[in-house]
């Protein structure tokens, strides 16, 4: 069985490709009586503007009326990732290798939940991190969150 984070990016990516951009992830954060749907897109040949987002908020926020799968209040984000970009995939991950990834894990390992370290790369389904010139090789299935560490 599907989860709700899989059948609302079923139904999401398909609105974001026709407008002409990337989907790049989305987050379905539910407490109590209300939500937050934040989905976050990209472009491969620009810069993401404000009149995308407004676009795809429009478009989406339509066929969540019609498919009703969020019950109750629900606020509905979209925006393009970021200089902090999370990172959902193996591709993406693969895409920042030798960047800084800060990462949560959905449960500790040695004792911690979160790393910061240096993006070695990606094997098989693992994501390779080095902290502290020690390497960390977490499954994809065990990374709660994980974001791009920006640099100023």
């Amino acid at each position: 069985m599907a989860t709700r984070q899989e059948i609302l990016k079923a139904l999401i990516v398909p609105v974001v490709e026709a407008m002409e951009c990337e989907f790049w992830g989305l987050e379905y954060l539910s407490s109590g009586r209300s939500a937050m749907l934040r989905i976050y897109i990209d472009r491969n040949e620009g810069i993401v503007g404000v009149e995308d987002c407004a676009k795809i908020s429009r478009q989406v926020g339509s066929l969540m009326d019609v498919e009703d799968l969020i019950s109750g209040e629900y606020t509905l984000e979209v925006s393009s990732p970021g200089m902090n970009r999370p990172l959902y995939t193996l591709a993406q991950f693969e895409m920042y290798v030798g960047e800084d990834v800060a990462l949560r894990l959905r449960f500790p390992y040695e004792g911690r939940r979160n790393f910061k370290g240096r993006l070695s790369g990606v094997e098989g389904d693992d994501v390779l991190l080095v902290v502290d010139d020690h390497e960390f090789l977490f499954p994809i299935d065990s990374i709660e969150k994980a974001n791009i560490v920006p640099k100023f």
